[in-house]
Protein backbone atom coordinates (compact mmCIF):
# COMPACT_ATOMS: atom_id res chain seq x y z
CA UNK A 1 0.00 0.00 0.00
CA UNK A 2 0.98 3.43 -0.97
CA UNK A 3 1.70 6.11 1.98
CA UNK A 4 0.94 10.00 1.52
CA UNK A 5 4.40 12.00 1.34
CA UNK A 6 4.64 15.01 1.19
CA UNK A 7 6.54 17.81 -1.15
CA UNK A 8 7.91 21.04 -0.81
CA UNK A 9 10.90 22.91 -2.33
CA UNK A 10 14.63 22.34 -0.97
CA UNK A 11 16.17 24.26 1.75
CA UNK A 12 19.59 24.33 2.40
CA UNK A 13 19.36 22.20 5.52
CA UNK A 14 18.01 19.47 3.37
CA UNK A 15 21.57 18.70 1.35
CA UNK A 16 22.64 16.07 4.04
CA UNK A 17 19.64 14.15 4.43
CA UNK A 18 19.98 14.53 0.25
CA UNK A 19 23.42 13.51 0.01
CA UNK A 20 22.34 10.31 1.89
CA UNK A 21 19.84 9.31 -0.42
CA UNK A 22 22.20 10.02 -3.55
CA UNK A 23 25.01 7.81 -1.81
CA UNK A 24 22.53 5.12 -0.97
CA UNK A 25 21.06 5.51 -4.24
CA UNK A 26 24.24 5.92 -7.07
CA UNK A 27 27.24 4.83 -5.09
CA UNK A 28 30.33 5.89 -6.49
CA UNK A 29 28.67 8.01 -9.15
CA UNK A 30 26.74 9.96 -6.27
CA UNK A 31 26.50 13.50 -6.99
CA UNK A 32 28.52 15.61 -4.55
CA UNK A 33 27.20 18.88 -2.34
CA UNK A 34 28.75 21.39 -3.79
CA UNK A 35 26.70 20.17 -7.16
CA UNK A 36 23.37 20.08 -5.12
CA UNK A 37 24.43 23.76 -3.50
CA UNK A 38 24.79 24.71 -7.64
CA UNK A 39 21.02 22.94 -8.15
CA UNK A 40 19.58 24.63 -5.32
CA UNK A 41 21.04 27.64 -6.73
CA UNK A 42 20.04 27.33 -10.55
CA UNK A 43 16.76 25.15 -10.29
CA UNK A 44 15.18 25.64 -6.87
CA UNK A 45 12.13 26.15 -7.83
CA UNK A 46 11.87 22.93 -9.28
CA UNK A 47 14.30 21.09 -6.96
CA UNK A 48 11.75 19.41 -4.53
CA UNK A 49 11.70 16.96 -1.52
CA UNK A 50 9.50 14.33 -0.64
CA UNK A 51 8.92 14.07 2.76
CA UNK A 52 8.02 11.44 5.34
CA UNK A 53 6.77 13.24 8.23
CA UNK A 54 9.38 15.42 9.00
CA UNK A 55 12.47 13.34 6.95
CA UNK A 56 13.60 13.96 3.77
CA UNK A 57 12.93 10.70 2.05
CA UNK A 58 13.31 11.49 -1.72
CA UNK A 59 14.78 14.42 -4.12
CA UNK A 60 13.92 15.27 -7.52
CA UNK A 61 15.78 18.10 -9.10
CA UNK A 62 14.26 19.55 -12.51
CA UNK A 63 15.52 22.86 -14.73
CA UNK A 64 13.95 24.53 -17.47
CA UNK A 65 15.39 26.02 -20.51
CA UNK A 66 14.35 27.91 -23.58
CA UNK A 67 13.60 26.42 -26.81
CA UNK A 68 12.42 27.49 -30.18
CA UNK A 69 9.09 25.65 -29.77
CA UNK A 70 9.06 26.50 -26.66
CA UNK A 71 10.35 26.17 -22.55
CA UNK A 72 11.62 22.61 -22.05
CA UNK A 73 12.38 20.97 -19.16
CA UNK A 74 15.06 18.31 -18.09
CA UNK A 75 14.87 15.78 -14.71
CA UNK A 76 18.31 15.87 -13.73
CA UNK A 77 17.77 13.44 -11.22
CA UNK A 78 15.13 11.66 -8.75
CA UNK A 79 16.18 9.13 -5.93
CA UNK A 80 14.42 7.68 -3.08
CA UNK A 81 15.78 6.19 -0.03
CA UNK A 82 15.92 2.65 -0.42
CA UNK A 83 13.73 2.78 3.10
CA UNK A 84 10.89 3.83 1.08
CA UNK A 85 10.98 2.32 -2.51
CA UNK A 86 7.77 1.08 -3.41
CA UNK A 87 5.95 3.21 -1.31
CA UNK A 88 4.97 6.08 -3.33
CA UNK A 89 7.50 8.42 -2.46
CA UNK A 90 8.80 8.66 -6.42
CA UNK A 91 5.21 9.12 -7.76
CA UNK A 92 4.50 12.10 -5.54
CA UNK A 93 7.79 13.40 -6.78
CA UNK A 94 6.85 13.04 -10.37
CA UNK A 95 2.85 13.80 -10.12
CA UNK A 96 4.42 17.35 -8.08
CA UNK A 97 6.44 18.11 -11.00
CA UNK A 98 4.25 17.34 -13.94
CA UNK A 99 1.82 19.89 -11.82
CA UNK A 100 4.37 22.49 -11.62
CA UNK A 101 5.55 22.11 -15.16
CA UNK A 102 2.17 22.38 -16.46
CA UNK A 103 1.94 25.26 -14.80
CA UNK A 104 4.53 26.98 -16.19
CA UNK A 105 3.36 25.69 -19.77
CA UNK A 106 6.49 23.64 -20.57
CA UNK A 107 6.37 21.81 -24.13
CA UNK A 108 8.38 19.40 -23.32
CA UNK A 109 9.80 17.34 -20.25
CA UNK A 110 13.03 14.48 -21.30
CA UNK A 111 15.54 13.15 -18.81
CA UNK A 112 18.72 10.54 -19.56
CA UNK A 113 18.24 7.06 -17.20
CA UNK A 114 20.86 4.23 -17.51
CA UNK A 115 19.53 1.15 -19.75
CA UNK A 116 20.73 -0.91 -17.35
CA UNK A 117 18.18 0.63 -14.57
CA UNK A 118 14.60 -1.15 -15.67
CA UNK A 119 12.95 -0.18 -12.50
CA UNK A 120 13.40 3.98 -13.39
CA UNK A 121 12.78 2.81 -16.69
CA UNK A 122 9.42 1.11 -15.56
CA UNK A 123 8.33 4.05 -13.86
CA UNK A 124 9.03 6.97 -16.55
CA UNK A 125 7.23 4.91 -19.09
CA UNK A 126 4.37 4.82 -16.94
CA UNK A 127 4.07 8.56 -16.47
CA UNK A 128 4.04 8.79 -20.07
CA UNK A 129 7.18 9.11 -21.12
CA UNK A 130 8.72 7.55 -24.63
CA UNK A 131 11.95 6.18 -25.43
CA UNK A 132 13.85 8.78 -27.86
CA UNK A 133 17.22 7.13 -28.55
CA UNK A 134 20.38 5.70 -27.16
CA UNK A 135 23.16 7.81 -25.86
CA UNK A 136 25.93 5.88 -25.95
CA UNK A 137 29.07 5.75 -23.01
CA UNK A 138 26.40 9.38 -21.65
CA UNK A 139 27.42 7.85 -17.74
CA UNK A 140 31.15 8.39 -16.08
CA UNK A 141 31.17 4.81 -16.12
CA UNK A 142 31.11 4.35 -19.69
CA UNK A 143 27.29 3.02 -19.21
CA UNK A 144 24.73 4.06 -22.27
CA UNK A 145 21.96 5.82 -21.57
CA UNK A 146 18.31 5.97 -22.80
CA UNK A 147 16.42 9.73 -23.46
CA UNK A 148 13.23 9.95 -22.87
CA UNK A 149 10.76 12.81 -23.51
CA UNK A 150 6.85 13.65 -22.49
CA UNK A 151 5.39 16.19 -24.81
CA UNK A 152 2.80 18.38 -22.08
Amino acid sequence: MEKRFAVRRVKPSDIPAILEIETASFGPDAYDRKLFAEYTRNCGELFLVALEGTRVVGYAITCLCAAKSGIRAELVSLAVHPTVLGKGAAPALMESILRRLKLRRVSRFGLTVKVMNTRAIGFYKKYGFRRLRRVPRYYEDGADGFLFVKDL
